[in-house]
Formats: C-alpha cells, sequence, structure tokens
C-alpha cells in the first residue's frame, strides 16, 4: 500500500481519508460500499489514500506587535 506524500510520509491509513469511503450525516461512522459501516479509524485492503478528504490544520495564531517595537 503505498501512500502519497502531500502530508507527509506516514500517514496513517484510516477510512477518514480513503476514496472510497463517505462520512454519514452524524460524523461519526463512515459508509463503505466494500465494508458497510466501519469506523473511521478502520482501514481494509481496498484502502486508497484521497488527499482532497484532510481537513488542515487550524493556522497559528500569530502574536500582536506595537509600531514601538519596530523603531530604532
Amino acid at each position: 500500500m503505498k501512500l502519497k506524500k502531500l502530508f507527509g510520509k506516514n500517514i496513517e491509513p484510516a477510512c477518514v481519508y480513503c476514496r472510497n469511503g463517505m462520512i454519514t450525516q452524524n460524523g461519526d461512522m463512515i459508509m463503505c460500499p466494500k465494508k458497510g459501516m466501519v469506523e473511521k479509524n478502520y482501514h481494509c485492503r481496498k484502502f486508497h489514500y484521497d488527499p482532497l478528504k484532510r481537513v488542515p490544520r487550524n493556522a497559528a495564531v500569530l502574536p500582536e506587535f506595537t509600531q514601538e517595537e519596530f523603531e530604532l
């Protein structure tokens, strides 16, 4: 099972990121056409990584600077 390196080398396989799986309306389970209803962290041999299903991390909060900090 070869994973793409878009989000790093060590991506754990999970049905949340699988091309075949779809998240249910309540968001607790994954509907897989191959295995039926499964947990989010489950994976099978039909796992195929889809980088578009990844949710990006929140942006870091930058500190507030004043004009005085930039004066010489």
